[in-house]
């Protein structure tokens, strides 16, 4: 996170971005509730879906990638089945050639996460996988996300 607000002090407002995710009775672990690997493939769909609404994954003539070089999480209270939640994302920081992105994940009834998490992504040439400068394009695409 920001290193501004402790985790259990984030809210649903503090994030840009949304999605709603529904568990699945699959997602269960021996103790009846999601089991928190579950949580990064919540994070990832919605980043991934966050991405290609923007633009920034699978865009025609995509000359460059980005590549998750970091991630981790923080729980800080259980989900269970059936339940959806939203997945909240906002940007952290848009370095020369690397976007960190914040994440939480909150369940319907509160406004504070369940989770969360950060994964920084850095984007490379497609071909030679060598670290390339973001564009202005990618940049605009995901500005609006800075976290204040």
């Amino acid at each position: 996170m920001t290193g501004v607000k402790a985790a259990k002090d984030e809210r649903r407002g503090d994030y840009k971005w949304s999605m709603p995710v529904a568990s699945r009775w699959s997602d269960c672990d021996a103790y009846g509730h999601v089991n928190n690997a579950v949580y990064y493939s919540w994070f990832d769909t919605s980043l991934t879906t966050l991405a290609i609404e923007r633009g920034i994954l699978r865009a025609p003539g995509q000359t460059s990638i980005g590549l998750c070089i970091a991630s981790g999480c923080e729980f800080l209270a259980p989900v269970d089945f059936p339940q959806t939640v939203d997945v909240g994302i906002r940007l952290g920081r848009i370095g020369n050639s690397s976007l960190r992105y914040e994440l939480a994940i909150f369940t319907r009834e509160s406004e504070t996460p369940a989770a969360v998490g950060h994964f920084v992504h850095v984007y490379v040439d497609v071909a030679t996988r060598a670290s390339v400068s973001l564009t202005e394009a990618q940049k605009a695409a995901v500005t609006d996300l800075l976290a204040a």
